[in-house]
Parts: structure tokens; C-alpha cells; sequence
């Protein structure tokens, strides 16, 4: 292997200027992650100005159900991600070629499992969601066609997770970029034009992610000399300590990412119980959180890769640092659209649907979506250095308490204890999101960071 192939696919994150790195890094992660979150909005915006509500229950029900069966991929890309970033950090490249391997044929036999166990599962988890009776048929086209395309997803996860550990977040972002533009022709082909109704919105979102997987692995394999695995099938044979590795970090942060998610989806099981207008109210409000979301994960991962770097070649004086940046940034651009959701209310919510009866009702989700907001500002800077010191103690702790006692207890508190219904429900699951602060607070004010 040439050095200098090496430099293409692995970038330093311990040298040179933080906010620099930090915004050379997270930009293209962000815009890549805008782009996903975009194709995935399309799918309800296409829906509901063609099928109107019953169709926006069906994508909004849909997708929690699908983020919930992410959480294992969540956690474990999460986790490589930063076992890779440690080991570049230490110059350990047999380290970065195990875990590459691991990954690959752990998780891909995993989302295979896990599609097979929900295909059998699929009226009990739409009734576990209270999917409403109108959009019960259209939410289970949608679920299925889903469930079938699982793999690419954990595919791309993988992927976009090694090269993000390696600090490259381009690749990535050219990678979804492509699978971003076939996905919205695709939605209007399928939905507006041919006519496939919620199935379409599905069939483009599969079709997209496949695409951008295979691509995606199609561009390592071409280019494998330059960061060191061979594709060879031993290569993919699981390595026991490199599985042990990524279980003690990915475990935590896969029940981290699935408590947050089952939380998420009996909220909104709790919301569909009032009917189709406040479940495409929640839709759009999940919407609308996915993309202020993206921002604080895109830092948070961009930070979390510098903070793995760093801590593996013991620099400790850079990562304060590299945490405020990471925070000031999400906090004045969570501003930005603050200001443009209260003084435009209505025009972002007919982006989503002509149905003036859900728009009218839909300002309702503006004060939990601005204290959702702010909320995820702050996770930029916990799950900074949570992730990027690899606590798996502190994750299953967030998990714990953000995932189930927050999110689940506040909102049941204000939605049924208090009367206040929907709108209580999204107030409490915005209100949870800063008790990841409180724990990775506490954590960076104690020091422990420095002993990983």
C-alpha cells in the first residue's frame, strides 16, 4: 500500500485549526444528511398533496416503525465509527481492517434476521401503533416494502460509518447526493404520475438507498488499497475481540438509539389514538425535527470522530475545543430556523400538505418544535464527547433515561396526566431532549474523558 493512496481515504483530525476541521468535516456530512432527511420528507410531501392525509398517517406511522427497526445499525455504525476513528488515531490500521470486516458481515446478517422477524410481526406492530383505521392498508404498503429493502440501508449505514471514522465525510455526501435526486424523481414518477399511491413513495425510498449502497461499496472495492481491507472473503470472517469491541460500545448505543425510537413511535401511538389530523400533525412535526436533528448528528458526529482522533493520540488540550465549536455552531444555526418557523408558520406546513384543516391545526406543534430545537443543540455537545470517548456506560444511561423515563414519563404527564393531549405528548418528548446534557455534562466536568 502507497502512503500517499493511504492520505486520500484517511484525513487527521488531531492537527491543524478546530473550527476549520470541524466545519471541512461536518458540512458535507450535513448536507448528506440533509439530503436523506430531504428524500424522506418528499415521500409525505408528495403523498400529501396526492393522497392527502391518510397518506402522510401512513408515511409518518411507517417511518417510526422503520426507525425503530434501525436502532441495531444506529448503534453499531456509531460504534465502528469510533473504534475506526481511535485506531487511525493510534495509527493502528489491523485494528481499522478487523473492525471493516466485523461490520460487514455482522450487521448485514443481522438486518436480514431482523426483516424476516418483522414480515412475521407486521399487523402486531401496526397495532402496537395504533395506526389509524383509514390508513391502516396504506401504512402496511409502505412497512413492507420498507422491511424488504432493510439491508441497504444497514449497507449504507456501514459504509458511510468506516469512511467517517477514517474523517472523510465527502464520499458520503456525494454517495447520497445521487441517491437523493433518483428518490424524489422517482417519488413523482410513482406517486403523481403512475399512480402507486404509498407503495411508490416506498419503492423510492428502497430504490434510492440500494442504489446508494451498492455505489457506495462498488467505490471501496475500487478503491480498497487506499485504506487497507481487501474484500477477500476471509477479510469477512468476524473477528471474536473485534466483536467483543464493537458489542461493549454498540450494544449501549443500539439501546440507546432503539429507547429513543420506541419512545418516540408510543408517543405517536399515543397521538394517533385522536385521529388521521393529529397523526399527519405529528408527521410533519417529525419532519421538521428530522431536519433540525440532522444539524446536531452531523456536528455531534463530526465532533465525535475529531474527539475519538484526538483522544487516541492523547491530545486532550483540543478537546474543549473542539465541544464549543461544535455547540455554538448548532446553537446559531437551531436559531436560524427558530425565526423562520415562527415567523412563517403556515407557508412550511403547506410545503407538507394543501389540506387547510391540518394546516390550521398543525400550530399546535410550533412551541414543542422550537423547545425540540434548542434541545438538540445541546446533544451536539453531549453526545460529542459520550460518543467520541466510547462510554458504553454513559450511553446505556441516556438510553435509560432520555429513551424511556423522559420521553415516555414527561409526555405521559403532560399529554394524559395534565389534559393536554397531543400537544403534551410533543412538549414532553421536546423537554427530554436535554437530559443528554446533564449526563455528558457531567461527564466532561469530571475528567473521566481523559482515562478512556
Amino acid at each position: 500500500m502507497s502512503d500517499n493512496r493511504q492520505k486520500t481515504m484517511v484525513t487527521d483530525l488531531t492537527e491543524g485549526s478546530v473550527p476549520k476541521l470541524l466545519l471541512k468535516f461536518a458540512t458535507p456530512l450535513f448536507i448528506s444528511n440533509a439530503l436523506q432527511a430531504i428524500y424522506n420528507i418528499v415521500d409525505m410531501v408528495v403523498v400529501g398533496q396526492v393522497i392527502g392525509g391518510t397518506g402522510m398517517s401512513a408515511v409518518a406511522t411507517g417511518g417510526n416503525i422503520l426507525g425503530i427497526l434501525n436502532f441495531v445499525v444506529m448503534g453499531f455504525s456509531s460504534a465502528g465509527q469510533i473504534i475506526i476513528a481511535r485506531d487511525v488515531g493510534k495509527k493502528n490500521m489491523d485494528g481499522v481492517r478487523k473492525t471493516i470486516g466485523t461490520m460487514f458481515s455482522l450487521l448485514l446478517s443481522l438486518s436480514v434476521v431482523i426483516s424476516i422477524i418483522c414480515f412475521f410481526l407486521r399487523d402486531s406492530l401496526l397495532h402496537w401503533v395504533n395506526t389509524p383505521d383509514e390508513a391502516y392498508a396504506y401504512t402496511m404498503d409502505y412497512t413492507l416494502i420498507c422491511m424488504a429493502g432493510l439491508i441497504f440501508i444497514y449497507g449504507y449505514n456501514i459504509v458511510s460509518a468506516i469512511m467517517r471514522g477514517m474523517g472523510d465525510s465527502k464520499r458520503p455526501f456525494m454517495f447520497v447526493a445521487i441517491a437523493s435526486v433518483m428518490n424524489i424523481i422517482l417519488d413523482i414518477l410513482f406517486v403523481a404520475v403512475l399512480k402507486f399511491e404509498v407503495r411508490g413513495a416506498a419503492m423510492a425510498t428502497v430504490i434510492g438507498q440500494a442504489f446508494s449502497f451498492l455505489y457506495a461499496l462498488f467505490y471501496l472495492y475500487r478503491n480498497k488499497e487506499s485504506f487497507g481491507f481487501d474484500f477477500k472473503k476471509e477479510s469477512f470472517i468476524p473477528d471474536v475481540p473485534t466483536i467483543k469491541n464493537l458489542s461493549a460500545l454498540g450494544i449501549p448505543m443500539a439501546l440507546q438509539s432503539a429507547a429513543i425510537s420506541i419512545s418516540m413511535t408510543v408517543v405517536a401511538a399515543w397521538v394517533n389514538s385522536f385521529g388521521v389530523i393529529a397523526s399527519a400533525c405529528a408527521g410533519i412535526l417529525n419532519k421538521l425535527n428530522m431536519m433540525v436533528g440532522i444539524l446536531s448528528n452531523s456536528l455531534s458526529t463530526a465532533a465525535g470522530s475529531m474527539v475519538g482522533q484526538n483522544l487516541g493520540a492523547k491530545k486532550y488540550h483540543r478537546i474543549p475545543r473542539i465541544l464549543f465549536y461544535a455547540f455554538i455552531s448548532a446553537f446559531i444555526l437551531d436559531s436560524v430556523y427558530v425565526v423562520a418557523l415562527v415567523t412563517n408558520p403556515s407557508i412550511i406546513f403547506e410545503l407538507f400538505t394543501s389540506d387547510m384543516e391540518i394546516v390550521t391545526h398543525a400550530g399546535i406543534i410550533i412551541m414543542p418544535s422550537i423547545i425540540g430545537a434548542y434541545g438538540a443543540a445541546t446533544r451536539t455537545f453531549a453526545f460529542a464527547i459520550i460518543n467520541g470517548s466510547g462510554n458504553s456506560k454513559l450511553n446505556l444511561a441516556v438510553a435509560i433515561i432520555d429513551g424511556i423515563i423522559g420521553r415516555i414519563g414527561i409526555a405521559y404527564l403532560l399529554g394524559w396526566a395534565m389534559g393536554l393531549g397531543p400537544q403534551g405528548f410533543w412538549m414532553g418528548d421536546a423537554i427530554a431532549g436535554f437530559v443528554p446534557l446533564l449526563i455528558g455534562g457531567t461527564f466532561y466536568l469530571s475528567g473521566r474523558w481523559k482515562k478512556v
